[in-house]
This record gives structure tokens, C-alpha cells and sequence, in this order.
């Protein structure tokens, strides 16, 4: 049994600018201490600049990585078959110009979409019936019903989403994060089937 290693690779990880990526990074190895760490530091690939900032690891290569330095090692594994590498560089100051002019046509075009959805269902004309119906006079600007309301409609849409700027109100996703993941998902489907087509540069102990 101490010749048996088990091992699972991680789906996605995220490693600062680097040149080297070793097992430890992409797997969780279970097995004796000393085996262990020997299959831990071995040198899976080298990172160059045609690779971006998605690199995958294929369990294949690892595989062939182990077998190469330890022939006597019996290798269980289980779990993902390939792990995504995303090499993060370090990020650049925001620009603060930049920053406002984004959130002011996020802002303003957020704005519009909401006053284009009341104008088509006449939000206006139905105050202004509810109100009537209430108070039995007409208002035509009935502001005890649309200033709630105005309220309301932001208060609702920070708890559809489940945030407040950084602060969630409890652990459940907001239907926006279950799109993310969604679409990382397949992303993910994606970067694994067309990504790094061209086979991997095998280290051959140099």
C-alpha cells in the first residue's frame, strides 16, 4: 500500500505571474510523506509568453511526468481530468476617469431602461388611479404613492441581488451569480476543448 499515491486535480486555479507551474499547484496528492513530496515538486511545465494567461494541465501529462521520475508508483485518481490555470498579472491602478465614465453610462443607461419600462406600461396613469381610488381625487403627480415606490423599486433590486456594495445579506447566491457561474462553466468547457491545442512541453529532467 505505500507504493499506492492518490490524486485529484483541481478543476481552476489562479497563480501570480510565473514561470513554473510544479504538481503541488494543480493537485492534491495523498500517499506517504516522502512519496509525496517528491510527486508535489516536480516540474510539470514552464510558462512562456504564448500562453497568456490560460494554461491547461491535462492529467495525462501528469501522469506521464510521474511515471517518467517513479515507474513503481501505483496511481489512483479521481476527480477532474484537467486543471485551468489562470496566470494573473499584477493588476494596474484604476483610472479614476475611466472609472466614473463607465459608471456614469452604467448609471444613466440604467435610468433610461427603467423610465422606457414605466413610460410602455403606463406607470404613471395607473398612480394616478390608485391614487384616485384611495384619496377619491385626481393627482397628477400622486407622490405619497410614487416616492414609496421609488423606494421600494431599489430597495428590491439590492435584495434580488443579494448585496450591498460588499456586504451580502446571507449565503444564498443572487440570481446574477448563478449566471456568472453559468458562463464560467462553460467557459471553462470551452478553454479546456480549444485551448492549448498544441501538445505540451514535456520537462525531460534539464
Amino acid at each position: 500500500m505505500e507504493k499506492v499515491v492518490y490524486i485529484r486535480m483541481r478543476h481552476r486555479v489562479q497563480m501570480k505571474s510565473i514561470q513554473e507551474i510544479y504538481v503541488k499547484d494543480v493537485a492534491k496528492v495523498i500517499g506517504t510523506d516522502q512519496i509525496v513530496g517528491k510527486i508535489e515538486n516536480m516540474l510539470l511545465y514552464k510558462v512562456t509568453k504564448k500562453d497568456q494567461n490560460i494554461v491547461i494541465i491535462d492529467f495525462v501529462h501528469l501522469l506521464e511526468r510521474i511515471v517518467e521520475e517513479l515507474p513503481e508508483i501505483e496511481l489512483q485518481a479521481f476527480g477532474p481530468t484537467q486543471t485551468i490555470v489562470e496566470i494573473v498579472h499584477d493588476k494596474k491602478s484604476m483610472n479614476i476617469a475611466f472609472f466614473l465614465v463607465v459608471w456614469l453610462l452604467l448609471f444613466v443607461g440604467a435610468a433610461l431602461a427603467i423610465m422606457n419600462f414605466h413610460e410602455d406600461v403606463s406607470m404613471q396613469i395607473m398612480h394616478q388611479k390608485l391614487y384616485q381610488m384611495i384619496t377619491g381625487k385626481m393627482e397628477k403627480k400622486p407622490l405619497l404613492l410614487q416616492i414609496p415606490y421609488s423606494i421600494g423599486l431599489g430597495l428590491g433590486m439590492i435584495l434580488f441581488f443579494n448585496h450591498f456594495f460588499r456586504k451580502r445579506f446571507n449565503e444564498e447566491p443572487s440570481p446574477l451569480e448563478i449566471e456568472m457561474f453559468n458562463y464560467q462553466q462553460d467557459l471553462d468547457r470551452y478553454v479546456i476543448m480549444n485551448e492549448n491545442k498544441e501538445s505540451m512541453k514535456r520537462i525531460d529532467g534539464d
